[in-house]
């Protein structure tokens, strides 16, 4: 049953995609995107559908599903319900150093800035979990919390005093700041791609290893399980999805809280299936915000990531307090 539920997600997942496309704006009837692809002819609309909406789409597909696995990953390697790239400094940690890398190097180009985003991701994770394993009761999911916070606060100071200090940079970046999939073209994407995909194949070769771990680290090692080898991948693999992510489409917040708790609801605790679904409700989550970010405020666009936040926080307060109680 499991395999036909998701199926159907991936059905769903490919209607909310062509409904990126078709709908905006501008809408487009289905037979012209139908067509853009077939005959192509050089026309607006369909200019519009190969250059803009399809890039998109997919940025947003791609964008949502690491996300949602690397929160999930992260979840159960600090055994914390709220761990997830946005919270645990990770996104802020790349997009800071993006910013300092265009202001003081000059970096351009998506190749240079993903590059400079997994540096930054690799280095603040790594903070974090250090912060977060002080003291002779090592890590715990309250430390990894207070860890993560104070690195995402030490982050988004640096990043807003540097675009403090050149206003023009201030107001190139402001809509990618806050998340956002527009005015990416497939070039972008597929400098990030091979991240991704590389992020997402150890993700899912963990996924077994991640059922044991998830008893806990004695548990984990009383079995067999190398602990260390385990937790060193993930991170690898959390480094590479939320990196390319931030290098693509900016710190978009809270996707890798909601989904992998629906999706534990959803199918239980196994992660060979906890994690290829969270990849497809992922992407159909960012698909769906991107486009009803479209119609908040037409003509004009809201960046997706606040669509995200609008949907997360109330979220995340509910896990805290769940979280809190048990």
């Amino acid at each position: 049953m499991k395999v036909i539920y998701l199926s159907i997600l991936l059905a769903a997942l490919a209607g909310v995609v062509v409904c990126s496309v078709a709908f905006g704006v501008t809408n487009i009837p289905f037979h012209n995107v139908l067509e853009s692809f077939l005959h192509y002819n050089g026309s607006n609309e369909h200019l519009i559908i190969q250059t803009t909406r399809v890039p998109r789409a997919l940025i947003a597909a791609s964008v949502g599903a690491c996300l949602a696995v690397a929160g999930a990953v992260m979840q159960v390697m600090t055994r914390n319900p709220i761990a997830s790239p946005s919270t645990l400094g990770v996104n802020s940690g790349a997009t800071f150093f993006i910013i300092l890398s265009a202001w003081w190097l000059g970096l351009s180009g998506q190749q240079s800035f993903t590059w400079v985003a997994l540096i930054g991701a690799a280095l603040s994770g790594g903070l974090v979990f250090f912060m977060g394993s002080i003291g002779r009761d090592g890590m715990t999911p309250v430390k990894i919390t207070l860890a993560g916070a104070a690195m995402t606060a030490f982050f988004a100071s640096l990043t807003q005093g540097l675009m403090l200090t050149d206003g023009k940079m201030f107001d190139q970046i402001l809509v990618w700041l806050v998340g956002s999939v527009a005015g990416r073209d497939m070039a972008q994407l597929q400098a990030v791609w091979p991240y991704m995909t590389v992020g997402m194949l150890i993700a899912l070769l963990l996924s077994r290893h991640l059922n044991v771990l998830a008893m806990g680290d004695d548990m984990a090692q009383g079995l067999g399980q190398r602990t260390a080898y385990i937790k060193l991948s993930g991170a690898v693999a959390v480094i590479l999805l939320a990196g390319g992510s931030v290098a693509v489409a900016g710190p978009i917040a809270f996707v890798g809280i909601i989904i992998p708790h629906i999706v534990r609801y959803l199918v239980g605790s196994d992660y060979r299936w906890i994690l290829p679904y969270s990849a497809v409700l992922g992407a159909i989550l960012l698909v769906s915000a991107d486009l009803g970010s479209r119609y908040i405020a037409m003509p004009k666009e809201v960046p997706v990531g606040v669509m995200t936040a609008i949907l997360g926080v109330p979220f995340f307060v509910y896990i805290a307090r769940k979280g809190r109680r048990t």
